[in-house]
């Protein structure tokens, strides 16, 4: 999952078993004569190509190739250039600048208009208190304390917020075109399934969508940036066969792959032929419990917990020693992760705390907290709850990477040794989506688990991540069905401070939720990406310290892609290394005396009000993801791992 998600669990397109992936490379029909192709791999399969009703890691990257956020992402995560190319702040409202001359990839008009129409659909849900599709996407614009838009011309965006906070420039709202989708509305766009082929403003923009195989986009001859080596991208789907990926990619079938596991990864870095990217994960894999009714004492006919020891604090918290997080690190992830703690995970340095008092692993202890709290054995050495039950815990995990599966076996293990019996099942993320889902879900389910291991990606801002322990996000992004009126006033009060006041509160925050243990958060696995050096050069990873080339902050290295065979030029490009306008180095709100176009040349400035397409300033601002992985990105079901999460990668 990803962000929160409003309707969240909206239903994925039922995932296609793998099948003719291994044909995918013939499947996907060519464009143009001989057209230059770069081909990606993913474990994940696409669950929509409309971009409020993906849940997806995958999906982040389908609907950021196509369209633009209103501000994307440079190679930092830093808010850079997008629908629009400048901004300033006032003390109740940014103006936002539309790009003069920029065209939809039909080559109609893109004006201010189109991104008032996209804001609008958010703004009207959140007025209703409702939100558009799996829900996503309309949180980030209440986030942002966004109250008002509106667009005095073709060329101005205005956005009316209650704080000067710095996230409104994250916010994955997707611009997508009003002469296309203008006649619905909020609760009817949704219900749309976006065939291809689409029409965006972005890189590139989807043509073609075979499920369980590929999607395949064309270039954007209209795009206002960089165009990138490639005419076309296809991300090729291989759901729960990264064996088969990988050996797609030794055979040139493919040129990038998401998320190979540990052992595959580190014989692909010994190659040569081969770049291995191990990039920081803005998010994390957990044991998710299901805590339904909790305060309430609501229970669900013929669902929910097997047990009412998931309602007890103590029982969690006793459970968590007997997790050896540094052995799942070792063991599933070869290496490559660090031991989970907190809700913000390390990479978002800024906010990231460690707890005040925190668990290690010691079944001996776990066993007597366990036994202290009123959990007894019986004769058989089976652990009893208060109404005299066996515990028997049903653990269900996605099928899209296999440390889902090898992190439940050792689970399985650790807590047999407390007496409590854990039975796994897999699915595909439509069914472990489908099984957490409860009466408030949308469509109602029957929340019929006791413990969902997946993960999630985050966006440069914390508040995503945070926000899934909300009340209100039961039955939408919530997978613990956790609910504290507690930690709600304490979200609500973070949204409106900043600086140290705002750290302080989340901190608080990262200690209630893992003190009170809904979650146990096993690892911030890292994503492992690998992709061929014999096709494709410049590659840029983003962020650039930490990041991989794709599914992470946005898609500007599908700009910068050239061609590994000519004569290499001086750098990937300048753009890469530009500031972005309106944002300093740290991503903070950028000032009014910050917001014109930077100084690095009057060519760059140029390009950047007109929509030419000079490298400079255009590169840096090629759009932003949210993932898994991520989601960073924006809260998306890594239903995998990496970028953002666990996209499933």
């Amino acid at each position: 999952m990803s962000q929160p998600t409003r309707t969240r669990f909206v239903r994925l397109a039922g995932a296609v078993a793998l099948g003719a992936s291994v044909l995918l490379p013939s499947a996907a029909p060519a464009a143009a004569a001989d057209p230059v192709v770069l081909r990606v791999g993913t474990t994940q399969d696409l669950d929509a190509s409309n971009p409020f009703n993906t849940e997806l890691v995958v999906g982040y990257e389908v609907f950021q190739l196509t369209y633009d956020l209103l501000v994307n992402f440079d190679k930092d995560a830093n808010p850079g250039p997008g629908y629009a190319d400048r901004w300033e702040r006032a003390a109740d409202k940014v103006t936002f600048h539309i790009r003069d001359g920029m065209k939809w990839s039909d080559g109609q008009p893109a004006t201010s208009k189109d991104a008032c129409f996209s804001w609008g659909l958010a703004l009207a849900a959140i007025k209703d208190d409702s939100y558009i599709g799996s829900g996503y996407l309309d949180p980030d614009v209440k986030n942002a304390g966004v109250t008002k838009v509106e667009c005095p011309d073709p060329s101005t965006f205005i956005a009316y917020t209650t704080d000067q906070s710095d996230r409104i420039f994250e916010a994955y709202m997707p611009i997508i075109p009003q002469h296309v989708w203008g006649k619905y509305t909020y609760k009817t766009i949704s219900e749309q399934t976006f065939d291809p082929p689409l029409v965006g403003t972005g890189p590139y923009t989807l043509q073609e969508w075979k499920t369980g195989q590929y999607a395949r986009f064309v270039r954007n001859k209209n795009y206002w940036g960089q165009q990138g080596f490639e005419d076309e991208v296809v991300l090729q789907f291989y759901a729960d066969a990264t064996d088969t990926m990988v050996q797609a990619l030794k055979s040139g079938e493919l040129d990038y792959i998401h998320n190979a596991n540990p052992d595959q990864f580190k014989q692909l870095k010994a190659d040569t032929t081969y770049t291995a990217v191990e990039g920081k994960s803005n998010g994390w894999t957990q044991m998710a419990f299901n805590t339904y009714g909790t305060g309430t004492g609501k229970t669900i006919p013929g669902g929910g917990p097997s047990t009412k020891a998931l309602l007890d604090p103590k029982f969690r918290d006793a459970l968590g020693y007997a997790v050896d997080k540094d052995a799942l690190v070792d063991r599933v992830l070869g290496g490559f992760g660090d031991v989970g703690t907190t809700m913000v995970p390390p990479v978002l340095s800024d906010f990231h705390v460690e707890p005040t008092t925190p668990r290690h692993f010691d079944i001996e202890l776990a066993k007597q907290k366990l036994t202290d709290a009123g959990y007894a054995l019986d004769a058989n050495g089976k652990r009893m709850d208060k109404e005299g039950k066996p515990i028997s815990l049903r653990l269900i995990h996605p099928n899209t990477h296999d440390i889902y599966g090898k992190a439940a076996q050792f689970v399985q293990e650790w807590y047999g040794q407390l007496g409590v019996e854990v039975t796994i099942q897999s699915y595909d993320s439509d069914g472990v989506t489908n099984k957490v889902l409860p009466p408030e879900g949308d469509p109602p389910g029957k929340a019929d688990y006791d413990i969902e291991l997946w993960g999630w990606s985050g966006s440069p801002d914390p508040n995503y991540l945070m926000s899934i322990f909300r009340c209100d996000e039961i039955g939408i992004s919530s997978d613990s069905q956790y609910c504290n009126p507690d930690y709600d006033a304490l979200y609500d009060k973070q949204s409106k401070e900043a600086g140290d006041e705002r750290k302080a509160t989340v901190a608080q925050m990262q200690n209630l939720i893992y003190d009170e243990a809904p979650y146990d958060i096993l690892f911030y696995d890292s994503n492992l990406d690998v992709y061929r050096n014999d096709k494709f050069a410049s590659w840029q990873n983003m962020p650039t310290a930490n990041g991989t080339p794709f599914f992470t902050y946005g898609t500007l290295d599908y700009s910068l892609l050239t061609d590994a065979s000519a004569q290499p030029s001086a750098t990937p490009s300048a753009a890469a290394e530009s500031p972005s306008p309106g944002a300093s180095a740290t991503g903070a709100a950028p000032s009014a005396a910050a917001t014109a176009a930077p100084a690095a040349s009057s060519d760059t400035q140029s390009a950047a009000s007109s929509g030419g397409s000079n490298t400079t300033l255009i590169v840096a601002a090629v759009a932003i993801v949210a993932v898994v992985v991520i989601g960073g990105f924006v809260v998306a079901r890594r239903r995998g791992a990496g970028a953002g999460g666990d996209d499933d990668e």
